[in-house]
């Protein structure tokens, strides 16, 4: 386990795609769960609850699982896309676990967009240290 940790560091690489598919996964799962929670609830009686408390939490929770993924190392501060990308991997999950098909598929798509042609983009700029193969 260690040794799988230390290469990730290695490589600069904080979360990899199983974390950020687990992270959409969970947020879609208790989204759903909230929900359900929500209307079992209120055909019983109608009890005064509120699912969007749910979203709160999630994004309390992620936000400190984002944070443990950045660190600082000889001047620098790293892994900010990997945290960013795990917000948008819980956004995605509780528009997914919230029915909002076309708002989890515009979600996905300008984050493939940011992270595939702004990182192309950013390596044609003259001067650029992402251009320097740095």
């Amino acid at each position: 386990m260690t040794d799988a940790i230390l290469d990730r560091e290695m490589r600069g690489i904080a979360a990899g795609i199983r974390t950020h598919a687990l992270v959409a996964l969970s947020s879609a799962l208790i989204s759903v769960s909230a929900f359900m929670v929500y209307e079992d609830l209120q055909a019983a009686g109608g009890a005064n609850v509120d699912p969007l408390r749910v979203v709160q939490g999630l994004a309390q929770a992620v936000g400190f699982v984002a944070a443990g993924a950045i660190f600082f190392a000889k001047g620098e501060v790293h892994n900010l896309t990997s945290a960013a990308n795990i917000w948008l991997a819980a956004a995605v999950g509780i528009a997914a676990g919230s029915g909002q098909t076309i708002l989890v598929l515009a979600g996905v798509g300008f984050g493939a967009i940011i992270l595939t042609i702004v990182r192309v983009l950013e390596r044609m700029i003259p001067g650029s240290a992402k251009g320097n193969g740095e």
